[in-house]
């Protein structure tokens, strides 16, 4: 997915920060439906470009991005006159990025894979509220495997053939394991219930 933006649609307007297509426009579509104007980022760089550009009220930003680090868009709009709501997304939680995140203006921190009705709740998460004690998730060995096949994938440039050397598994095994990855999340219905 290129850096985009969908036609506005009301007053609220959002920031996707990430780096995967499918999900960046599942929920770029999910949060349109919602009558958010959605502008969408791929790259650090890019996402900072647009955050100099526009007035977001909102934000999803992805930690883990193959260029650059989302802690850097955080930065860059906690830095803003009136900073958006910023909900930092992860599929790699750790409690210390959290409390980063959290230090340099996020408004709250949740785990992938995370519904459009829980990030919308999640923005309206303000200093001073409550803060919800952030666990580091009991990821399983498969979550794991996951992980490590995600972070070495972005390592060899999302070469297969090395991934999977460097892995130790043969290149059809990984093959199959991105495909079936694929095909769940896929099927991973993001709205999770029948409200726009």
């Amino acid at each position: 997915m290129t850096d985009t933006a969908a036609a506005p649609s009301g007053p609220r307007c959002l920031l996707i920060v990430e780096d995967d297509p499918h999900l960046a426009e599942t929920l770029a579509g999910a949060f349109a439906r919602r009558g958010y104007e959605v502008h969408a980022a791929t790259r650090e760089e890019a996402a900072i470009g647009l955050a100099g550009r526009y007035d977001f009220t909102h934000a999803i930003v992805d930690l883990k991005l193959a260029e650059g680090s989302g802690l850097g868009v955080v930065k860059a709009l906690g830095e803003k006159a009136a900073p958006p709501a910023t909900v930092v997304l992860t599929g790699f939680a750790a409690i210390s990025t959290a409390v980063e995140a959290i230090k340099l203006g996020a408004t709250q921190y949740l785990a992938k894979p995370a519904t459009a009705r829980e990030i919308e709740a999640a923005f309206g998460h303000r200093a001073g509220m409550a803060m919800p004690e952030i666990e580091a998730p009991q990821i399983g060995v498969k979550a794991q495997e996951w992980e490590l096949i995600q972070r070495t994938l972005a390592e060899t440039g999302f070469n297969i053939s090395e991934t999977a050397r460097r892995l130790g598994m043969h290149r059809r095994t990984l093959a199959r394991k991105l495909a079936a990855h694929r095909a769940a999340t896929e099927g991973m219905d993001l709205e999770d219930d029948g409200e726009p």
